[in-house]
């Protein structure tokens, strides 16, 4: 990564945007090397080349109108596990 999280926070804030308790920071995609550790759908088909197979025997080579994404987060060590819950959204076209 460019810049660590104390950067990107310092970056956010020098302007005046005040962050608040319960604040979510996001770095952005951060994938591997390999396929198994790509982090988006532009990674994850290759630009489009090599399209998902879905359980239901479609295919997908993007994100489309009418799509809901869903994003879950957590953190665990020792058992102990911490989300931030779900965050959803439909994709809506113009």
């Amino acid at each position: 990564m460019y810049w660590n999280m104390v950067q990107q926070l310092a970056h956010h804030t020098v302007n005046g945007c005040n962050m608040n308790i319960g604040d979510l920071c996001a770095s952005g995609t951060i994938s591997g090397p390999t396929p198994d550790s790509f982090g988006s759908m532009l990674e994850l088909t290759w630009r489009g080349s090599k399209p998902l197979h879905l359980s239901d025997g479609s295919e997908r080579k993007f994100i489309n109108d009418g799509d809901t994404v869903v994003m879950r987060g957590w953190g665990e060590k020792g058992g102990v596990r911490i989300g931030f819950g779900e965050v959803t959204g439909k994709v809506i076209g113009k």
